[in-house]
């Protein structure tokens, strides 16, 4: 909580100065850009002014004000600097709507002048703050980018995010916080919020970046889930002054080894466990009769893929279900459940894709790691192709994946 009130801050605008928070590519591991962040000098050291371009019961004037000597103060030591990365300034959309931009524009012209370019600068917006005056704001947005302007959406994902409205914006950077891996929170609850947004980002060409990275998890995290860009105190601290481009490029490249050490065992993991589900059941087939019915395959199958499996079913290539479920109860016992049959199954994602695959390739498919509606636990799917329209489904338990070292 700051002692600051208003008053100081306006009072004492010569001491409003600008840190700067470094943003690292993951392709090259320099630093390509910074974020400007408010700071006031006091006896005591530097304080936040976050709360005061946040707090609405602040006259707009004010915030207008200091948000302004604090754009001219950073683009100034900037030039100075003779940097060739991308200054980020957070900005409020009530305010650049009051007058269409205007005042921005006027404050970037005289630098422009002085060999400013429009592209190295992107205004920063709040997701909850923009989506609700889309409509409002889209065409200012598009003309200050039709300028070479360029614009990012902040906190991404931290609300129910609508894609379709950010979308619309086609925003050039797109920020996620990675700050909720800090709260014992499980990732898989955000992956498939953040694959979304990494396929959003691809499609409206625009780069995902991950803020709030301090930690080692969370920059695997953004790593594993697309981020180009990183931002957060484990590339180092705000300060005043801007740091040399290569300052983290030796630390993430041991990182990033890692990270590719590990996938690579998870990789070479998954298609271990596909290799052998597909030997075990190519030579189940071989015992299976002509006239063995869908269940009868089920239970053969269950017979030798029970060190795998607690589920199989087999589903035509429409998604419904020819066989019996069958289940195998925490003793170890099989059984068939009957009311599974003639369910349809191509509402779930991939599923129809998968099906394709298996048709053309003729091979079996592993599936990522996911939610099982009935177990409530993490499980994956084995499918495979047993004849021209029939699939077996071999659902494998959490407990076997966790034995077995990187299906995780």
């Amino acid at each position: 909580m700051s002692i600051l009130d208003p008053l100081d801050v306006m009072m004492n605008k010569d001491r409003v100065v600008p840190y700067f928070q470094a943003i690292v590519s993951a392709d090259k591991q320099l630093v390509v850009g910074y974020e400007v962040l408010a700071r006031f000098q006091t006896e005591n050291g530097v304080e936040s002014l976050g709360w005061f371009f946040q707090d609405k019961a602040i006259p707009d004037e004010y915030r207008f004000e200091i948000q302004e000597h604090l754009q001219k103060l950073a683009i100034t030591k900037y030039l100075q600097s003779n940097q060739s990365s991308i200054l980020f300034f957070n900005n409020d959309i009530d305010l650049l709507l009051k007058d269409d931009g205007e005042s921005l524009l006027e404050t970037l012209n005289p630098f422009l002048k002085k060999g400013l370019r429009e592209d190295q600068i992107v205004i920063e917006f709040k997701e909850e703050e923009i989506l609700d005056k889309v409509e409002e704001c889209k065409h200012l947005l598009a003309y200050l980018q039709s300028l070479g302007i360029r614009i990012a959406i902040d906190n991404v994902g931290q609300s129910n995010s609508n894609l379709e409205r950010i979308a619309m914006l086609s925003p050039n950077i797109v920020k996620v916080d990675t700050g909720f891996l800090e709260n014992n929170s499980l990732p898989h609850l955000y992956r498939e919020v953040h694959h979304s947004l990494s396929m959003l980002s691809r499609k409206i060409g625009a780069t995902l970046l991950f803020e709030g990275v301090s930690t080692f998890n969370q920059l695997n995290y953004a790593w594993r889930n697309g981020g180009r860009y990183y931002q957060g105190f484990y590339m180092g601290m705000p300060k005043d002054d801007f740091i040399e481009e290569d300052s983290c490029k030796e630390r993430l490249q041991k990182e990033f080894q890692h990270f590719i050490t590990f996938e690579r065992k998870k990789m070479e993991a998954q298609l271990t466990l596909t290799n052998d589900l597909s030997l075990q059941i190519k030579q189940t087939m071989k015992r299976i009769e002509a006239d063995d019915t869908y269940d009868e395959v089920v239970t053969k199958i269950a017979e030798d893929c029970s060190d795998y499996a607690f589920r199989i079913y087999v589903c035509n290539q429409d998604g419904f279900q020819l066989s019996s479920n069958i289940e195998k109860d925490p003793n170890g016992h099989w059984s068939l459940l009957e009311e599974g049959r003639y369910k349809n199954w191509s509402w779930r994602p991939y599923f129809l894709e998968n099906i394709v695959r298996m048709n053309v390739e003729k091979r079996g498919i592993l599936s990522d790691l996911y939610a099982d509606i009935e177990k409530e636990e993490h499980i994956r799917t084995y499918s495979y192709p047993i004849s021209g329209d029939a699939f077996v489904f071999v659902d494998i338990p959490y407990t076997f994946l966790f034995e077995q070292n990187d299906l995780l």
